[in-house]
């Protein structure tokens, strides 16, 4: 058997490590392949030849006509792991290829190959024209980046103790986004150990991030993290989109896919990952059509996926920093933190909220270094075995409280109030009552917070409301779900109305509305809309948002359309 012909054999074994392997590398047939021709181009590569590599812009996706392919991940660290070969009617693509982000494995040509290339935006419109087709080509793209995450090999590389403070921070973010990632202990790691060598990094500076190109970070921010990985998007060009929308919630993004999906271009802007405070909960059993229930994660991933099939330019992480609403040429301008601003028709205010912050003493001290104020399987594995503390009375606490029952020796639920009923969802109160691990303090607040010498929570203090009883445990994990504050500083000297609370006002609810006719949805700047959790009166729940989010789209095509009409 020639080299090829083994190259062939072991990829094919290699299909046997995923999931669904038949759904995940489909061969499509020559029918399908004459009805693909017309969305897309020939191209043809040498042996040896890159179609695509890790770390940069994807070109979008290949249908391969003669030849093979074959796929490895790479990592900055040097490490190749294959992949697969893939061979005459199967096409080479994942999730990036939608938006022409950095490809997250390398494409090699293995003899002479020809393909079919799709670049985004036409693989877009494939996937839309042709129902059938689009749908088994999007599973594969979906199952692929599942397998790439899974397989804990590819990404960037963090380099540190896991319980470090930065390790967790950029380990969530990464695992919001969606993005492969891998972490190596430096005790325990040889390759790690090399690299600790080169660099000596102070404590301060985990972790240490290997990108693909081999670039070394200093415990980045999230925003320089995404710039070395590719993660970063803007506006593509000088465009004025129809609708921008501040915020990649279930509200956003509900604006996102139903906007888009009705011919609207799309920007979706927002700090730190798409999903928002729902996207942190790890189980939502109370929306409709999921009786089993869904973890936030797994919902709003399939509408950030959805959004990006029909179109909508997502930009995380990005940084609004004000809205002018002057509209001198009849656009709004979005200012944005280290980019040129972005201009649109309208804007859809779907920023949400932020998590409040008690008022405890050292808290900033403890935050990421103990403190949380989500609970996703990243702090769960910091939590196993020990006992931990959970601050909070609504669904959060809730989802939060059960979530950690399977991980945590104790959780003590610390409730301010006298009861569950008034703010917690029945279902959940029982499940919370039927977990033997759960304890629920009722009337019962922190008071102090103590730590070691290397700022990690190590102790907690608290008292009864009703007497001066006080207590204290060693517990060294706390999380936070007192409630969240309207994320609205962005509007400031834009004219758009605010209740005592900092909520967005809307419809007939302003007084600046008062005497004209206006949508429910819309604030007192026309042209400016406010769905979701930031918005006043709204009932803070997933299914409210996205319901708004869908309602809005009808306001934002009566507006845009009354926009376009010339002036008699």
């Amino acid at each position: 058997m020639g080299q090829d012909g083994q190259q062939r054999t072991n990829g094919d074994a290699l299909m046997s490590r995923f999931t669904r392997p038949e759904q995940t590398f489909p061969t499509l047939t020559p029918a399908e392949i004459e009805r693909i021709r017309h969305f897309g181009e020939v191209r043809s590569y040498k042996d040896g030849e890159f179609l695509f590599e890790t770390g940069k812009p994807g070109p979008g996706m290949f249908v391969v006509l003669k030849g093979h392919v074959a796929i490895t991940q790479r990592d900055g660290l040097g490490h190749v792991t294959p992949v697969i070969d893939q061979g005459p009617g199967q096409f080479l693509a994942e999730l990036s290829q939608l938006s022409g982000q950095p490809a997250l494995v390398d494409g090699r040509a293995e003899g002479d190959v020809e393909t079919l290339l799709l670049p985004p935006d036409r693989l877009r419109a494939l996937l839309v024209a042709e129902a059938e087709l689009g749908e088994r080509i999007m599973r594969a793209l979906i199952l692929r980046r599942v397998n790439l995450i899974q397989g804990g090999i590819g990404g960037p590389v963090l380099i540190g103790p896991s319980h470090s403070a930065g390790v967790v921070r950029l380990q969530g973010f990464l695992t919001r986004n969606g993005q492969p990632h891998h972490l190596l202990d430096p005790e325990r790691d040889r390759d790690a150990a090399e690299v600790i060598t080169r660099y000596s990094p102070k404590p301060e500076d985990w972790p240490l991030v290997v990108a693909a190109d081999g670039a070394v970070l200093r415990n980045p921010s999230e925003s320089e993290l995404a710039r070395a990985i590719g993660m970063i998007g803007g506006a593509k060009d000088d465009r004025i989109y129809d609708v921008a929308v501040v915020g990649c919630g279930p509200a956003g993004l509900a604006t996102a896919v139903y906007a888009a999906s009705e011919g609207l271009s799309v920007a979706v802007l927002d700090i730190r990952a798409f999903g928002g405070q729902a996207g942190a909960s790890a189980r939502i059993e109370n929306y409709l059509g999921f009786p089993t229930g869904i973890s936030g994660q797994a919902l709003t991933a399939r509408a950030f996926t959805q959004a990006q099939k029909f179109g909508a330019d997502i930009m995380i992480p990005v940084t609004v920093k004000s809205l002018d609403c002057t509209r001198t040429d009849g656009a709004f301008s979005v200012a944005l933190d280290g980019s040129d601003p972005l201009r649109s028709r309208a804007v859809v205010v779907a920023s949400g909220a932020r998590y409040r912050r008690p008022e405890i003493a050292n808290l900033d001290k403890f935050e990421g270094r103990g403190v949380w104020y989500w609970a996703s399987p990243i702090e769960a594995r910091l939590c196993a075995g020990e006992e931990v503390a959970l601050v909070g009375a609504g669904n959060s606490a809730g989802q939060a409280a059960v979530f950690l029952s399977g991980h945590a020796r104790r959780v003590l639920m610390i409730i301010r109030g006298g009861g569950l009923g008034a703010s917690m969802s029945r279902y959940l109160i029982e499940r919370i009552e039927a977990t033997p691990n759960i304890e629920l303090m009722f009337n019962t607040e922190i008071t102090a917070l103590e730590g070691d010498e290397a700022a990690l929570l190590r102790r907690i203090r608290w008292k009864s409301r009703l007497s001066d009883d006080e207590d204290a445990a060693d517990i060294r994990n706390l999380f936070l779900f007192v409630g969240a504050d309207p994320a609205t500083a962005w509007l400031d000297g834009c004219g758009v109305t605010l209740d005592r609370g900092g909520f967005v006002v809307t419809g007939a609810q302003s007084e600046q509305n008062q005497g004209r006719l206006v949508a429910p949805l819309e604030t007192s700047v026309p042209g400016v809309y406010a769905v979701g959790d930031v918005r006043s009166g709204s009932v803070k729940r997933v299914g409210g948002a996205i319901g708004e989010g869908a309602q809005v789209v009808a306001s934002l095509h009566g507006y845009l359309g009354d926009a376009a009409k010339p002036a008699l």
